[in-house]
Formats: C-alpha cells, structure tokens, sequence
C-alpha cells in the first residue's frame, strides 16, 4: 500500500531531476507555489484534470508519469486485469486487417453471441479482467472471418470495432501508455475500410476520448472536426447519437481547460440532439447516448469546473441506473462525491457517493488517479467520526493507506 499521495511524490521527484524550482515550476504551470508546495507534501489533492494538465505541461512529461499509472494491483481482479493486458497487447501487435491469422473462427452466430456477451455483459458490468481473456480470442477470430468469409465482411468490420474499443478501454483505464491509442488506429484502419460515417464518427470519438489527457487541444480539435462532418447525417438516429458523444468530448476538453462558456455551449448541443432522437433506437456503439447519459456529463463537466457542491443541484433528477453501463453509473456517484467532499457540510455525503461508485465497478473507481487522490486527502484532513470507517475500508480496498 502507499499513502494516496502518488502525484505530489512525482511532482518532487520529477521537479528535481528536471533541476526546477517549485517557483519555476508554478510560473510555468501558472499555479501558485504555496499550492504546489501543499501537492508535494500531501496536503492538497489533485482532483481536476486541468491541474494535473498544467503539471504535466511544466514538466515536459506524460500525465501518466505524474499520476503513476499504472497502479500495483490491490485485489485479485486487479491482478487479473493487469495480467490481462499483455495478451491484449500480443494481439494489437499479431493482427492486420486483410492478413490471416490462421485460427480456426467459431460459426457466425456463436461469435455474434460472444460479441453481446462482451458488449451487454462484461464490458457493461466494466469487467477489465474477463475483457482482457476475451478480446485476444475474438480479434483472431473476426480477422480471420472477414479473410475468409466474404459473405460476412461487413459484420466481421463492425464485430472489430467493438473489440478495438473494448481494448481501447481496458488498456486505458488500466493506465497502460501507447496501447490504448494503438487500439484506436487500428479501429480507424477498419471504420475507413467499413465507409459509414457513423463509425468513422465512433473511432474519431474514441481517439479523442484517449488521447484527452495528452493534449486537450488536439482531442477539442478531433471532436469539433468529426461532429462537424457529421453534420450532414443527423437525420439518421446513429449519427445523431455519435455527434452527441462528440459533442460531449468537446466539452470536456474545454472544461479541462476551464474553458466554462465554451463547455456550457457544447454540452447545450448534446441535450439539444438528445431531446430530438427518437424513443425507439439503436444503441450505436455501445455508447449509451440520449438524455440520462448527458445528464451523467453534465455532472462530470461541473465537477471538472470546480463548481463544488452545486453539482447536488445539478445531480437531482439523473438517472444514472437507467444507463446500463456500471463504469458510466460508477463515474456519476465517482464524480458527485468529489465535489461533495469540497464543502465539510457535505463530506459524508461525498463519501457515500464515493464508496457506492466503488461498489457499482471496482476495478474502473479504484484505478481512476482523481478519486484516489479525493480519498487521500480525506484521510489526512477528515476527522474519524465524518465517514470514517467507510473511508477507510474505500482506502484499503484501493490500496491506499489509512494515515493518522
């Protein structure tokens, strides 16, 4: 276990052999260095993406490196996770549209069957480690079929993107640098053999959803261009709920960036859009677009600008379970609790939200790097008698240690 203060450690450790003074470092991040010097020494937690963002910038280093991802597994599914990944790996490397792999493919259905299995099950239930055992398999298999079987091409196209993504998003949030945007090219590699604007919307999503924490700009510009491409399309249900997730990136991106006036227009677009697609539709993608998951974001995004305990307001009338998705439900109450926690009125109800996120998906909310730094500084600021025994039982589970 470690004490939770990974990020101020690394900023140190970083910011010395870089030969910076914590002053330099603060004018270049253009943060205060009275603040700075309470990261590194573990009294202030960095809970918003814009000031790992800046850190990350100022020091001419990956977030990742700040964060210390990925994080020593704590639990037997984490380690299963993290074992997971190298066959992912293997395979994201093995694997070339139009090459044969030379496996043997299941029948059709009985892969169709695996393909909602991962969908609607494990990755529904963000189930990192059976999805990691999965996706090696099923990648052989749906590159072998589209090979061999021209009657099933186009099924076989959108069978790997759902696999690429389900890569994409494991490696991720596992905290695995270079994989998760390897998955991604390779998904882009086969929407552009597909030709459907919806899905060359999805992998342009995903790119951006990835690649966020590297550079927000690049991820805004990705997000901006592909929603505006898919202009032409917004007749069509499917392409209407991609815009919207795009839409949703933007804003995040710009809220990364405490750009308010700009996230307020975009996410006003992704509601608008909701509002509009019929009751009756596909989920596209997987991605669960419509006006519960916007009501999900529009959390997130507040909480991301630092509007606190506001985000209550914000909160009252989502409907998080009505997404069948545990990560997206996980990130709602992960989300909530952050900003709860800000005010000490609120902090027990911070932590409820926080341990219920756990609760939803425990491999997702115990490696995301902003609630182990919420739950950290928790433990060496909030009195035993505010959530105590919940917080620390949250804290051990995630491999962070009780101070104090």
């Amino acid at each position: 276990m470690d004490d939770g203060h990974e990020i101020g450690r690394r900023l140190r450790e970083i910011r010395s052999w870089r030969q910076l003074s914590i002053r330099a470092v603060a004018e270049l991040s253009g943060l205060s260095w009275g603040y700075l010097a309470k990261i590194e020494r573990g009294e202030k937690p960095v809970t918003k993406r814009s000031v790992l963002d800046a850190l990350a910038r100022s020091l001419r280093v990956s977030p990742t490196e700040l964060t210390g991802q990925p994080y020593p597994p704590s639990d037997p599914p984490s380690s299963d996770a993290h074992a997971a990944v190298a066959g992912v790996e293997t395979a994201l490397a093995e694997y070339e549209l139009g090459t044969d792999p030379e496996v043997t493919p299941r029948p059709w259905p009985e892969l169709v069957a695996a393909l909602r299995h991962l969908n609607e099950v494990v990755r529904a239930r963000a189930d990192y480690a059976e999805q990691g055992t999965i996706v090696p398999g099923l990648l052989a298999e749906l590159h072998a079929t589209y090979v061999r079987d021209p009657r099933r091409r186009r099924e076989a196209l959108v069978g790997l993107l759902h696999a690429y993504h389900a890569a994409a998003v494991l490696t991720r949030n596992q905290g695995v640098r270079g994989l998760p945007l390897l998955a991604v090219r390779l998904a882009q590699t086969v929407a552009e053999e597909l030709g459907d604007p919806a899905w060359l919307g999805v992998t342009a999503w995903m790119r951006g959803h990835v690649c966020g924490h590297l550079t927000r700009r690049l991820a805004y510009q990705l997000s901006v261009r592909a929603a505006d491409e898919l202009r032409p399309h917004l007749a069509e249900s499917n392409a209407a709920q991609v815009y919207g997730m795009l839409q949703l990136n933007a804003a995040l991106a710009c809220a990364a960036q405490g750009r308010a006036e700009e996230t307020r227009a975009h996410l006003a677009e992704a509601e608008d859009v909701a509002a509009r697609l019929p009751e009756h539709r596909e989920n596209f993608g997987y991605l669960y677009f419509g006006p519960d998951n916007v009501g999900v974001w529009r959390v997130s995004l507040a909480t991301e600008l630092g509007e606190g305990p506001k985000v209550a307001e914000l909160a009252r009338g989502v409907r998080p379970e009505a997404i069948p998705a545990a990560a997206r439900q996980a990130m709602f109450y992960s989300d909530l609790g952050r900003a709860l926690v800000a005010e000490r009125a609120t902090r027990e109800e911070g932590i409820r939200a926080l341990v219920k996120a756990e609760s939803i998906a425990p491999q997702r909310v115990r490696h995301n790097v902003f609630v182990r730094e919420t739950v950290a500084n928790l433990l060496t600021t909030a009195r035993r008698d505010a959530g105590g025994r919940e917080l620390r039982g949250l804290a051990w589970r995630m491999g962070v240690a009780p101070t104090g």
